[in-house]
């Protein structure tokens, strides 16, 4: 696909983001965007590899290779290439509902298994995606498509984040009457509440929700089910339920003093962040402010930059990031190969923010906490930490070990805990009887998605566990084409 020599005459270029240090002054995305020229010469760069590996979608040691969704990355590749940028559009959504989320925030397993990303840069698949979709939205060629003819079935789906509105938008395709339930006052789940704006506008989200909506998906928000509204109730008036409730508890730092204030869950600090960028453009102050404090984030994933990234802008007076896990090397090691997910060293844009004020990469790996330490008025002013090393413990797993001698005491004026998730809240799945897995999550097969009460489906991280956007997606789509099979005997949903 692409131009047969096109990965040897074109190197790989992605656009510049906006400077560091000035886009933390405002809450924009910081992408920037290259030319539709620029992104032919990139879409030339896909070889003709014979064996594409790139929207493969397989789990390789516990980890995506490919992408999940299955992307036609190839065919859509070769047709930015020759400029057909409406016939790119749609093949992009034949396999991907929403590609200006994924274009955006996946990490982009599919770069990582780019066949072209053995010996060379891979081919900048994750920026052409959102160039695709972007430009469908400004040339008017992404409008609402409500289905001819209604089958009379409902379905209630529980939950509007990734997992949830794939979902809606498949079974509403299907004909089916379908109604969203979201406890928070706006659609969206994570992608509104759960990424900041700078990675993610709200807009965006927005637009979608109001398409959705538009091709006759009915949303209802401030509706927590097991609360507000009985899930028993639900399950007497639809003709199927799909659990799309997320992975919300999240994992605690049971140390001394963590019952001081000024220690928070990192959900708790983004969404409210959000929530108040949105409504007032943060003069309500309905927020946990970093400003003027020594901030230290516990946890290395994406939740974790997140919250570096939302603390640069606040203004925060120093950032110290904790990580228990080793730094990653620079370049890919024996036991990593292509095609698995690259595990390699990398600035994100909160690190490198973070960098460009403080001078430094603000993690610390091998390093976990012991106790807080407050003052007078209970709030929390320290964080005591130790190196740790990794070993095998009698039974063969791998345990973190204290390094003797390693003590430090990091200063603290406010704590994020962004050491991910444990599983799915109680309420919902205990209500209607929905059996659990050992890991807490709804216990439903994947490809099948069908749990142990008949009409009720998981789907997304209450199933799988917390996970990508793009994994979402896929198992939404997937409980999707299950709750079709079992309300009309057959279906044509992928």
């Amino acid at each position: 696909m692409g131009k047969p020599t096109g990965f040897m005459e074109y190197e790989r270029e992605l656009p510049q983001d906006r400077s560091p240090l000035e886009r933390v002054k405002d809450w924009r995305e910081f992408h920037e965007h290259f030319s539709q020229a620029k992104l032919q010469d990139q879409g030339a760069r896909c070889m003709d590899c014979g064996i594409p590996f790139c929207h493969t979608g397989q789990l390789i040691s516990g980890m995506a290779s490919g992408c999940p969704v299955n992307n036609l990355i190839p065919e859509w590749n070769d047709l930015v290439y020759r400029g057909l940028w409406q016939e790119a559009l749609h093949r992009l959504h034949k396999t991907n509902n929403f590609p200006e989320f994924t274009g955006r925030v996946c990490p982009a397993p599919c770069e990582g298994s780019c066949v072209l990303g053995l010996n060379e840069l891979p081919v900048t698949i994750k920026n052409i995606e959102c160039a695709i979709i972007d430009n469908g939205f400004a040339q008017g060629w992404v409008r609402p498509q409500s289905p001819e003819n209604r089958t009379g079935k409902k379905v209630a789906i529980i939950g509007s984040g990734p997992s949830g509105l794939a979902c809606a938008a498949q079974l509403n395709y299907a004909g089916h009457w379908v109604t969203v339930y979201e406890r928070a006052d706006r659609v969206g789940g994570l992608l509104m509440y759960g990424i900041p704006n700078m990675k993610l506008d709200k807009a965006i989200v927005q637009r979608r929700a109001d398409l959705i909506s538009a091709e006759g998906v009915k949303f209802v928000t401030n509706a927590a089910v097991g609360h507000d509204i009985s899930a028993a109730k639900l399950k007497d008036e639809f003709d199927a339920i799909v659990l799309c409730c997320g992975a919300t508890k999240a994992r605690d730092l049971p140390i001394p003093g963590r019952e001081l204030d000024g220690i928070h869950f990192a959900m708790d600090f983004l969404h409210a962040n959000t929530k108040s960028l949105l409504d007032s453009n943060h003069k309500d102050g309905r927020y946990i402010s970093a400003k003027d404090k020594h901030v230290i984030v516990v946890g290395g994933g994406d939740t974790g930059t997140d919250c570096v990234g939302t603390s640069m802008r606040h203004g925060c007076k120093s950032l110290t990031q904790v990580e228990i896990l080793p730094r990653p090397p620079d370049a890919r090691q024996p036991d990593n190969p292509w095609p698995e997910w690259p595990k390699v060293y990398k600035l994100d844009y909160g690190q490198e923010e973070a960098k460009a004020r403080f001078g430094a990469d603000p993690r610390v790996y091998l390093t976990t906490g012991e106790k807080f330490v407050g003052d007078s008025d209970g709030r929390v002013k320290e964080l005591h930490v130790y190196d740790v090393e990794w070993g095998k413990n009698e039974q063969g797993a791998f345990i973190p070990k204290r390094v003797p001698g390693s003590e430090k005491i990091l200063r603290a004026d406010l704590v994020l805990l962004a050491m991910g998730f444990v599983g799915p809240e109680e309420t919902v799945l205990a209500q209607l009887g929905v059996e659990r897995d050992p890991r807490s999550n709804a216990k439903a097969d994947y490809g099948e998605f069908s749990t142990n009460v008949p009409g009720v489906f998981a789907a997304g991280d209450c199933r799988r566990g917390q996970s990508l956007v793009v994994w979402a997606i896929n198992e939404g789509r997937g409980a999707a084409r299950e709750c079709d099979r079992f309300l009309m005997g057959a279906t044509e949903l992928t």
